[in-house]
């Protein structure tokens, strides 16, 4: 069950899982530890600490809403990190700055090879493109540094408005910032309750990516890639 575009003058779109994907950080991280801090951290010790912190940040994104508030969360973040590796394989607390930016350094988040071309035919047929998404303040830096801000028409998160999907406030948020009504939009997802539910309860019709094979309920309008995308 697919949905068409023919009235479509706003795609809206999820970050993570849908434009981005994150490589797997831990093998960065471990090498990030010996080189910083001359650590010998397994991947797997790496892996279970990152759980702890993804965990976190997850819980706490919405607080990184500006410059100061996110660099607060982000020592934060590395805190729980460091709490989370084994004693004797921690950097000392002194250190985390250091930390934290080590961290940082094993966060790399790429676009799906679909993405670009994906976003380039939605412009040519006049949509405007809005990424909604539950993330910090930094979504813009990370789409600046992946190659898609020249492709967007802006950037809305969770912690900028503080509100996060499924909120009907996010949603409103975008079309506002697309010029554009419920029935004109499209939202693309790959969360059924964020994106699928949430796009719904304002109004937008909802597309929800299935990558990897991923099924979905019966119902529920579905691709597996960017480029299924059909314009008129």
């Amino acid at each position: 069950m697919q949905l068409q575009t023919a009235s479509t003058r706003a795609l809206l779109i999820d970050g993570l899982g849908t434009l981005l994907s994150l490589t797997p950080p831990a093998p960065a991280l471990t090498r990030e530890l010996k080189r910083r801090f001359g650590l010998g951290v397994s991947e797997a010790e790496a892996e279970s600490a990152l759980v702890a912190e993804i965990s976190f940040y997850r819980s706490h994104m919405g607080e990184g809403r500006d410059t100061d508030s996110l660099a607060d969360l982000r020592r934060r973040c590395a805190a729980v990190l460091r709490d989370a590796l084994p004693p004797g394989r921690r950097p000392p607390e002194a250190a985390i700055d250091r930390l934290t930016a080590a961290l940082l350094d094993s966060l790399r988040f790429e676009p799906f090879a679909d993405v670009r071309d994906a976003l380039v035919h939605a412009r040519c047929h006049g949509a405007r493109v809005v990424v909604v998404s539950n993330w910090d303040v930094s979504l813009s830096d990370v789409l600046e540094r992946a190659g898609l801000a020249p492709l967007l028409d802006g950037v809305v998160t969770s912690a900028a408005i503080g509100a996060r999907k499924p909120a009907t406030a996010i949603f409103e948020h975008a079309l506002a910032l697309a010029g554009a009504v419920p029935a004109e939009a499209l939202h693309v997802g790959d969360s059924l309750d964020e994106d699928v539910a949430g796009a719904r309860a304002c109004g937008i019709p909802a597309l929800l990516v299935c990558r990897g094979g991923v099924s979905a309920p019966a119902g529920v309008a579905t691709i597996t890639s960017l480029a299924e995308l059909e314009w008129p």
